[in-house]
């Protein structure tokens, strides 16, 4: 019982100084609240261009996909065609 007491205030002193740690780091890297907010602002601009293109390319692959799958099976292919259509419209 005592070595289970021992281990959590050791587990929880680690944590704290790992968070110290951190929030030193961030001080030094981070003086000024404006460069932060700077910097996630344009994180996040890039984040979601990124998510946009990157989806725009799946669904590009997607619709190829399905439109060499139309191909390669004729009974499906009319069902394959009339969702690469819509898809593309």
């Amino acid at each position: 019982m005592i070595t289970k007491i021992k281990q959590k205030v050791q587990d929880s002193s680690e944590r704290s100084a790992r968070k110290n740690l951190l929030e030193e780091l961030f001080a030094d890297f981070y003086r000024s609240r404006s460069k932060v907010y700077s910097i996630n602002f344009f994180r996040g601009l890039f984040f979601g261009l990124g998510s946009v293109l990157g989806g725009t390319v799946i669904v590009a692959i997607v619709i190829w996909i399905l439109s060499q799958l139309a191909n390669w099976f004729p009974p499906i292919g009319q069902s394959i065609q009339d969702i690469v259509t819509t898809l593309q419209r």
